[in-house]
C-alpha cells in the first residue's frame, strides 16, 4: 500500500503539488489495445453476456453484482444488511428475494379465545343484524325488521362492555353505536311505536359524541306530525333547521316544506304561506307551489292564488324533450340504444316527475277556477290561457274536457255537451277523447243513436282509443247484438290489457250468451287485477249459481260481504242460497243481518214471517208483516197475515179487532168478511148477522162479474152486434150454453136467503183466493171458541211460490 504514497523530502519545501500526475494503470484507455482480456472481448460475443451460470469479469477486472468470485456472492448493495452472505456455494442461482427455499411457513393460527377475537366476532355480527333488520323492513316484515334491531341493541351494547374491559373508552366503535341505535328508532318508528322511537332518538340527540345527530330532530318532528302534535312537530322542526348550517340549502328547503305543511294543518294559513313563499323565491318545486295555492285558497285571496298558479306553471320540471328518444337515422346501433333507453328507470322517473306536475296543475285548476272569476267558466278560460303560454300546452284541451264535465257534475248538459263539440275540429287525440266523453252521456241518456255515432266519431279519430273501443261495445250492447260487442271488447283488450271495464263488460256478453265457461274466466282475470271489487265478486257469485254450484257461490258471496258487510242484497242472496240447501239456521241468520241494514226489502221480511210461523212463534212474525204493511199500504194481505198471525196465537180479541179494521179500510174484501163471521160466529157476537148480509151481497156481486167475464170469453166468436147474454146469433152457431138471465136465476136460487144466518160450519167452502198462510199452531190450552174452530173445515195452508223468495 505505501509504495504509491511518495513522501516529499523534506529539504525540497517549494514542490507542494508534486504526485498529482500518477495515475491507476487500469484507467488508461491508451493502452487497451494491449489488454488482452479487452481485446478477446471484442473480438467475440464474449461481451454480450449470454445466460450462463457464471458471470464474467469485466474488462476492468470488476466483477459483476451478484456474480460469483471466488466462491463467494458479491451482495447487490454494499449494506450487508440486504440479506446476502458469503457463504453461498459457488455456481448457485441468483435468488436475491429467496424464492427458491421452498414454500412459506404456515400462518399462526389465530388464537379464537382471545378477548379482542371475540370483541372483533361480536361485531361482525352485530353488522349483520343491522343489514338484516333494514333488509327485512325493505321487503316489508316490519316485525322481523324491529326483531332484528332490538338483538343488534343488545348484542351492541355487550360489545361496548368488553371494548371498555380491554381497551380505553375513547376507542369504542362510536359509529357502530349511532348506527344501531338510528335502525332502531326507524323501525321503532315503522312499527307505530312513536313513544320507544321518540325515547331512542333522544338518546342519540342527548349524546355529544355523536356529531350532527341534530338533524335526527327532523325525524322526531315527523313522529309527532303523525301523533297530530302540531306544536310539538313545529318545535322540533325549527330546532333541525337551526342546527343545519346555510351551505345545506336543500334539506334546510325540506324542512321548512315540512314547517309549512304542519302549519295547514294548524290553520295557520298566513304562517304557511310565509313558509312557502320563502320556498318559491329559493328553490321552487311542485310541492310547493301547489301548497301555496291550498294556503291562499283558504283565505280566498284571489289575486295571489292567480299569481302562485303561474309560479306554479313556471316551475322547471329538468327534463330532456322528447327528441333524444326519436332516432334521427337508420344505423342500427343508434336505434338500438335508443329502444334500450326509451323505457329505462331515468325514462320511467321523468314520466312520473311530468305526471306529478301535470296533477298539480290540474288539481289547482280546477280549485281555482270555480273562485278566481265570476264564475267557473271565466276562471276555466283563464286557467286555459296561462297555461297555453307554459311548457304545459297539451293539458289546456284537458282543461277544456274537464270544463265539460264540470257541467255535467252541475248537470247543465246543454253547456257540456256545446262545450264538447268544439273539439271536433281539433287534432285526433283531443277529438276522440270528446267524443268518447259525448258517447258516454247520450248513453246515459238512452239516446242509443247519438252515443253510437259519437262512438264512432272516436273510434275513427284514435283507433287505438280502449275508452272509445268500449262505449262502441256498450252502444252495440244496448241493442241486442252481443257478439259484435264482444268484439269491440276484445279489441279494447288488445289495444290496452289494463282495461278493467272493456274486460268486465264482455264478461258481461258472455253471460248473455250462456257462455258461463268464458264469463267466469273473464270476471276470475278481473278479480286478479281487482282484488276488493265488489262488483266483481258478486257477478262470480252469480256465474256459480247459474252453473248451479251453490258451494262455490256461497264461498264467493262470503268474501263479498267480507268486502261490503253492509250489503243487504249480498247478505239476502246468500241466505237465499242456504235456504235453497236446506240450512234454515244460517238462512235466518244472513237473512236477518240483511233486515237490519235494510228492514225495506219486503222479500227478506215475507222470508222472516214465514220462517217464525214454521218454527211456531207467530208473536215475532207480526212484527215483520206489520211493517209490509206500512211499506205497502195498500197490500191487504199484510194486514190478513197480522190478523191470522194474532189468531193463531190465541188473542182472538185483537184478531177480532184488526180484521174489523181491515174491514173498515177494504169493506169490498171478502176474505175478511169471512174471517169475521167465523170469530162472531165463534165468540158468539150480535155483529155475525150484519157481515154475514154483507158478505153475500159481496159473493153475488163477485159471482156476477165472473159470469160477465165467462161470457165476454163466451161470446167472443159470436158477431160484434150481439151482446153478451144472447141465446144465439144470426148464423145459427150457438154462441152460449145458456142466457145469461137464466144463470144467474140458477146461482142466485142456491144462495141462502138473506135472513138466514151464515153457517160458519157448513160443508160448502167458500171460494176464495186468499189462503190463510199461516202453519200449524202452537199448542195452547184450548177454549170452547178454539174448539169450535178446530172442528171447522175451513183449512190453513203454507204460503204458495209466489210469496216466497226465489
Amino acid at each position: 500500500m505505501m509504495q504509491n504514497v511518495h513522501l516529499a523530502p523534506e529539504t525540497d519545501e517549494d514542490d507542494l503539488y508534486s504526485g498529482y500526475n500518477d495515475y491507476n494503470p487500469t484507467y488508461d484507455t491508451e493502452e487497451l489495445e494491449n489488454d488482452t482480456a479487452f481485446q478477446q472481448a471484442v473480438r467475440t460475443s464474449h461481451g454480450r453476456r449470454p445466460p450462463s451460470k457464471t458471470s464474467l469479469a469485466s474488462s476492468m477486472g470488476r466483477p459483476m453484482t451478484g456474480a460469483i468470485q471466488d466462491g463467494v456472492t458479491r451482495p447487490m448493495t454494499a449494506v450487508r444488511a440486504a440479506g446476502f452472505t458469503k457463504g453461498a456455494l459457488r455456481g448457485s442461482a441468483f435468488d436475491p428475494l429467496g424464492q427458491s427455499w421452498g414454500p412459506a411457513p404456515p400462518l399462526e393460527a389465530r388464537n379464537e379465545d382471545s378477548p379482542e377475537e371475540k370483541i372483533r366476532q361480536l361485531e361482525k355480527k352485530v353488522n349483520e343484524l343491522v343489514e338484516e333488520s333494514c333488509i327485512a323492513n325493505s321487503c316489508g316484515d316490519l316485525k322481523l325488521a324491529l326483531e332484528k334491531a332490538k338483538d343488534a341493541g343488545r348484542k351492541e351494547r355487550v360489545l361496548v362492555r368488553q371494548r371498555e374491559q380491554v381497551t380505553r373508552p375513547e376507542n369504542i366503535n362510536l359509529d357502530l353505536t349511532y348506527s344501531v341505535l338510528f335502525n332502531l328508532a326507524s323501525q321503532y318508528s315503522a312499527n307505530e311505536m312513536y313513544a320507544e322511537a321518540l325515547n331512542t332518538y333522544q338518546v342519540i340527540v342527548k349524546n355529544k359524541m355523536f356529531s350532527n345527530a341534530g338533524r335526527l330532530k327532523v325525524n322526531m318532528g315527523n313522529i309527532y306530525l303523525k301523533q297530530r302534535n302540531y306544536s310539538k312537530a313545529i318545535k322540533f322542526y325549527r330546532m333541525a333547521l337551526d342546527q343545519i348550517p346555510s351551505v345545506h340549502k336543500e334539506m334546510r328547503i325540506k324542512i321548512m316544506q315540512n314547517i309549512g305543511v304542519t302549519f295547514i294543518k294548524t290553520g295557520q294559513y298566513s304562517d304557511a304561506i310565509s313558509s312557502f313563499e320563502h320556498i318559491m323565491s329559493m328553490a321552487p318545486n311542485l310541492k310547493a307551489g301547489f301548497n301555496l295555492i291550498l294556503s291562499y285558497f283558504a283565505i280566498g285571496d284571489r289575486e295571489k292564488m292567480k299569481k302562485s298558479f303561474q309560479k306554479l306553471i313556471a316551475v322547471p320540471l329538468e327534463i330532456d324533450e322528447d327528441d333524444k328518444y326519436i332516432s334521427p337515422s337508420d344505423d342500427p346501433h343508434t336505434n338500438l340504444v335508443i329502444e334500450a333507453i326509451k323505457n329505462d328507470h331515468l325514462r320511467q322517473m321523468e314520466r312520473e316527475r311530468k305526471a306529478m306536475a301535470e296533477k298539480y296543475i290540474m288539481t289547482a285548476a280546477k280549485l281555482i277556477a270555480p273562485v278566481i272569476e265570476t264564475s267557473f267558466a271565466v276562471g276555466y278560460d283563464w286557467c286555459v290561457e296561462v297555461v297555453k303560454a307554459s311548457q304545459y300546452v297539451e293539458l289546456a284541451n284537458d282543461l277544456e274536457i274537464n270544463k265539460a264535465i264540470t257541467y255535467l257534475r252541475q248537470k247543465d248538459f246543454n253547456q257540456a255537451v256545446e262545450t264538447l263539440k268544439m273539439f271536433e275540429k281539433k287534432d285526433s287525440r283531443v277529438k276522440s277523447a270528446a267524443a268518447t266523453n259525448l258517447s258516454f252521456l247520450y248513453y246515459l241518456e238512452n239516446e242509443f243513436a247519438q252515443a253510437s255515432s259519437y262512438a264512432d266519431l272516436a273510434v275513427n279519430s284514435d283507433r287505438y282509443n280502449p275508452s272509445a273501443l268500449t262505449n262502441k261495445g256498450n252502444t252495440v250492447f244496448a241493442n241486442g247484438d252481443y257478439e259484435k260487442a264482444a268484439e269491440f271488447y276484445k279489441e279494447a283488450l288488445r289495444n290496452d290489457c289494463s282495461c278493467t271495464e272493456a274486460l268486465y263488460n264482455i264478461g258481461l256478453t258472455y253471460k248473455k250468451l250462456n257462455r258461463l265457461d268464458e264469463a267466469l274466466d273473464c270476471f276470475l282475470k278481473l278479480h286478479a287485477i281487482l282484488r276488493n271489487s265488489a262488483q266483481v265478486l258478486y257477478q262470480i257469485a252469480n256465474v256459480y249459481e247459474l252453473m248451479e254450484d251453490p258451494s262455490q257461490a256461497m264461498e264467493w258471496l262470503m268474501q263479498l260481504i267480507s268486502v261490503v258487510p253492509t250489503d243487504s242484497r249480498a247478505l239476502s242472496k246468500l241466505g237465499g242460497l242456504y235456504d235453497s240447501e236446506g240450512d234454515k239456521s244460517q238462512a235466518f241468520q244472513y237473512y236477518y243481518e240483511s233486515y237490519r241494514y235494510f228492514p225495506s226489502n219486503i222479500e227478506v221480511i215475507e222470508w222472516l214471517g214465514a220462517y217464525y210461523i214454521d218454527t211456531q212463534f207467530c208473536e215475532k212474525a207480526i212484527q215483520y208483516f206489520e211493517r209490509a204493511s206500512l211499506i205497502q199500504p195498500t197490500q191487504v194481505k199484510w194486514q190478513l197475515m197480522v190478523a191470522s198471525c194474532f189468531r193463531r196465537s190465541g188473542n182472538y180479541q185483537k184478531a177480532l179487532d184488526t180484521y174489523k179494521d181491515i174491514h173498515r179500510k177494504f169493506p169490498e174484501n171478502v176474505e175478511c168478511l169471512r174471517f169475521l163471521v167465523r170469530l162472531c160466529t165463534d165468540i158468539g157476537l150480535k155483529e155475525v148477522q150484519e157481515y154475514a148480509t154483507k158478505l153475500k151481497r159481496l159473493e153475488k156481486m163477485k159471482e156476477i162479474r165472473e159470469q160477465r167475464i165467462k161470457s165476454g170469453r163466451d161470446s167472443s166468436g159470436c158477431p160484434r152486434g150481439r151482446r153478451d147474454g144472447s141465446a144465439g146469433s144470426d148464423s145459427g152457431q150457438n154462441c152460449s150454453a145458456g142466457s145469461k138471465g137464466e144463470r144467474l136465476s140458477a146461482q142466485l136460487r142456491a144462495l141462502p136467503g138473506t135472513d138466514e144466518p151464515y153457517e160458519s160450519s157448513s160443508n160448502k167452502e167458500p171460494d176464495a183466493f186468499y189462503v190463510d198462510p199461516l202453519g200449524p199452531q202452537i199448542e195452547r190450552p184450548k177454549t170452547a171458541a178454539k174448539k169450535r174452530m178446530e172442528e171447522d173445515d175451513f183449512a190453513d195452508e203454507e204460503l204458495g211460490d209466489d210469496l216466497l223468495p226465489e
